[in-house]
């Protein structure tokens, strides 16, 4: 069976969303002859909760991206010594690798944005495309003398591996892509709620007398945050999606369980676009998932990535946001701030989401089926 074969990194849940997006776009024109591969070290509910069937994950570690302490601290040392640890076997990797993807007849890849998947193509003799953002030596670069002393070897491999690529297709707000080419700009990927605000508030029991604000950190949460501290329970539900006290949350803040939502035939795009604002840390995947939704974001820090940059300088276009420094966040001082951006305009701009459609249609050309 031949097979169109995903790598995706598996540092936050952006990649996996995004991609799973294009999956299942494609897998509405894909005949079903043809088998849609994935390989990623990322959680594997993220795609039995939203990939459309039929798919094949095959877990496996295609990069080490960036090493979190939580949602907002990260390891620049750590993900020094990964990076090395991985890229000091990249050549035996990509030969395994190589092997996989003839075993699977893959005919394409796409890479979300491992290294490792277009070196691994490169070697089978199948195309190669990266999708996404950013490329990772352009993250790498932004830890300067960290990589340049502890892992100096890996930048090089990871450009050589970006220039075996037949091309790139570039996600807005963007970085890096330097050593790719050719360079083709896609609209956002974006997840987009399928249900009503009503139908998400009633079918979890969220109240909508008042405006709905979610907290939204990830799979790595945040540590030494109680939210009974936050200060506008009064006038806002805040919702979270996990609660490991063995009491039950305070009033006015409503747990929502993820699996409940989705066996209930919701997802977290649904919870976004139910709410008001969104509170959290800024990554591709849920500043397009609010874009794509008109949700407003109240955004803190996430350490030194040099994407943050670009997703602060880039977000007013497409969406009401305004930041708020981390001692406040933890502290609970989320009023002033959530009233202030609730007042917002509308943003300027109004960008097209369906990049997904767009990779998809991009596919199905290269494939010639």
């Amino acid at each position: 069976m031949p097979s169109v074969f995903f790598y995706v990194s598996g540092h936050g849940f952006g990649h996996a969303s995004r991609q799973i997006e294009i999956i299942n776009a494609l897998r509405g024109r894909l005949p079903l002859a043809w088998q849609i591969a994935v390989r990623t070290d990322a959680a594997p509910r993220l795609f039995e909760r939203t990939a459309r069937p039929p798919i094949t994950l095959l877990p496996g570690e295609c990069d080490t991206g960036v090493i979190q302490v939580d949602s907002l601290r990260l390891d620049e040392a750590a993900t020094a010594r990964e990076a090395a640890r991985f890229y000091a076997t990249f050549e035996s990797r990509a030969a395994d690798e190589a092997r996989l993807l003839r075993t699977h007849d893959a005919r394409l890849v796409l890479a979300d944005a491992p290294p490792l998947g277009l070196a691994a193509a490169a070697a089978a003799g199948v195309e190669s495309i990266v999708v996404g953002n950013f490329t990772w030596d352009w993250i790498y670069e932004g830890y300067g003398e960290r990589f340049t002393r502890d892992a100096p070897d890996v930048l090089p491999v990871i450009r050589d591996a970006y220039r075996a690529a037949g091309g790139g297709w570039r996600l807005p707000m963007h970085g890096g892509f330097a050593t790719v080419s050719p360079v083709e700009d896609l609209p956002f990927v974006a997840r987009h709620a399928a249900h009503s605000r009503d139908q998400v508030l009633g079918a979890l029991g969220i109240p909508s007398d008042r405006p709905v604000v979610l907290s939204s950190f990830g799979g790595f949460g945040l540590s030494g945050f109680d939210i009974a501290s936050v200060d506008c329970l009064g006038d806002y539900t805040v919702v979270i999606t996990r609660w490991q006290d063995s009491s039950p949350p305070p009033a006015r803040v409503a747990c929502v369980d993820e699996g409940r939502m989705y066996a209930l035939g919701f997802r977290y795009e649904d919870l976004v676009a139910a709410a008001d604002a969104v509170v959290t840390k800024p990554g591709y995947g849920i500043v397009s998932e609010c874009i794509a939704n008109g949700t407003a974001i109240l955004y803190t820090s996430r350490g030194r990535f040099v994407e943050y940059d670009v997703l602060v300088r880039e977000m007013p276009r497409y969406l009401r946001c305004t930041s708020l420094d981390q001692d406040a966040l933890l502290a609970g001082r989320w009023r002033d701030a959530l009233d202030a951006l609730l007042e917002q305009p509308a943003p300027p701009e109004r960008p097209r989401t369906d990049g997904a459609d767009a990779a998809a249609a991009g596919i199905m050309r290269r494939l010639s089926v």
